[in-house]
This record gives structure tokens, C-alpha cells and sequence, in this order.
């Protein structure tokens, strides 16, 4: 799970190389998780290349999108559009509120990190299930998947797939964790720049949000596959993304 450097992406690593319950191992070089790209260097933007990327996944908000536009990558890379949130317009008070909240997270917006799980394990399951779709369909991989620093929507968005694939919460958990050293928020949290010109803290996420998220998916649907199949992904998607990633003895 070590990090990849690419000058100019936070947070940078495959989301494959996890074994499975099954004995099967998730393969490497397939899909790769990460935060925006908006800031990528011709190096690392050549470094992308050198990886082969035919699809790149972005989670973020409209809003994040028009201040913080991912440089292009090339005409052989499709780019989709899927936001974790489903859409809806701030009032006046919640604006102010986030503009005065110290506290506010990279990720989190107007939500706690606690409230924010909460949220997605409730409304996040569409927007999982269309990024699932999109890795399945032929020529889709290698692709990248990222929101804003690849902590949380990237996390539940990778996490549900390799649950999905048979992958352990334990090895799950270990996976998801390296956000914290690799945006430095083991040691505090980080001063950030938001949409609005206010610089925020962004703070370090704990393994019980992440368990949080699936013990909520799990009282609903019971397990993951199960999950992606009530947003819409087909036992076809999902063959082809068993097909793609599991690697038997």
C-alpha cells in the first residue's frame, strides 16, 4: 500500500494488490485512487500516461469542478463526472454557517466527518454503484477514481468495491487508513484554502467511520454486493469486474 508519486496528486496509490476471503488477490495496476488532479505537473501527467489510464472517475461536486478543474490527460482518456452527494442548493444560512465553521473538512463541506459518513451510507449508494458500472465496462481500466484529497468519498467508493470483490474489512481498514500518513494528517490537522478564499483544517479520518459506513450499509442490505446491486449494478458489471481484478492461485 505504498504511495505512488506523481508531482502535483495527493494521495496516490493502486486500490488493487489486497487479498481476498476467498484466496483470490485483488490484482495491481488496474485501478488507482487518489485526490484531484487540478494541480498535476506535465510530469506527472506524463507519469499517467506511463500507467496506461483509459478512464478517470471524479467524485467531486459541481461546485468543486468549477474552481478546481483536473487538468486534461488526453484525448484516450475518458473522463466521468459521478458526485458522491446528489445535488441540492445551499440556503443563505447554511452558507454563512460554512463559511464561519473552523472546523469545516476538505471533504466534509458543511457535514462533521461524523455527520458526513452518516450521510453517505444513506445517499451515497447510486453514485457508488454508477462508478462501479463505469469500471466494468469493457476498456474502462486501467482508470483512476479520486474527490478532493481521496480520503472519504474515494474511500467509501473503493471500499465498497473491494468488499464487493471479497476483500476483508480488516484489509479494507488497513487500505483506507493510509490516507492519514499520506496527507500528513497523522500529525494534526492540515490548514487548507476552500472555494471561498477561507483557509479550513482539514482533520484525520478514524477506521470507525469507515466501519460506521458499513455497519449502516450492512443493517439495510446486508452486505455489498447486495448494496450495488439495490443502486443498480448488474450480476453482468459485476462478473466483469470479478473477471478484471481477482487473480485465482
Amino acid at each position: 500500500m505504498e504511495l505512488i508519486p506523481v508531482p502535483g496528486v495527493r494521495n496516490f496509490r493502486d486500490a488493487g494488490d489486497l487479498p481476498t476471503t476467498s484466496g483470490a488477490q485483488l490484482a495491481s495496476g488496474l485501478l488507482y485512487r487518489s485526490g484531484s488532479l487540478h494541480e498535476i505537473t506535465e510530469d506527472g501527467t506524463r507519469h499517467l500516461a506511463e500507467l496506461g489510464l483509459r478512464t478517470v472517475i471524479d467524485l467531486r461536486s459541481q461546485p468543486e469542478l468549477d474552481v478546481w478543474p483536473d487538468r486534461a490527460l488526453g484525448a484516450d482518456v475518458a473522463v466521468l463526472h459521478l458526485p458522491t452527494f446528489p445535488p441540492r442548493e445551499a440556503t443563505a444560512e447554511e452558507i454563512a454557517a460554512e463559511r464561519d465553521n473552523e472546523e469545516r473538512d476538505a471533504e466534509a463541506g458543511r457535514e462533521s466527518l461524523e455527520g458526513l459518513y452518516a450521510f453517505m451510507a444513506e445517499t451515497a449508494g447510486p453514485a457508488i454503484a454508477r462508478s462501479l458500472s463505469a469500471l466494468a465496462r469493457p476498456g474502462a481500466l486501467p482508470a483512476l477514481l479520486h474527490c478532493a484529497v481521496g480520503k472519504d468519498r474515494t474511500g467509501i467508493t473503493v471500499a465498497t468495491l473491494q468488499s464487493a470483490l471479497g476483500v476483508s474489512d480488516a484489509e479494507i481498514l488497513d487500505h483506507y487508513f493510509v490516507s492519514n500518513s499520506a496527507l500528513g494528517l497523522d500529525q494534526g490537522p492540515v490548514l487548507y484554502v476552500d472555494e471561498f478564499g477561507v483557509e479550513r483544517r482539514s482533520r484525520a479520518i478514524s477506521r470507525d467511520l469507515l466501519s460506521a459506513f458499513f455497519a449502516r450499509m450492512r443493517e439495510r442490505h446486508g452486505e455489498a454486493r447486495a448494496y450495488v446491486r439495490a443502486h443498480g449494478v448488474t450480476d453482468a458489471e459485476l462478473a466483469a469486474l470479478e473477471a478484471a481484478f481477482l487473480l485465482t492461485p
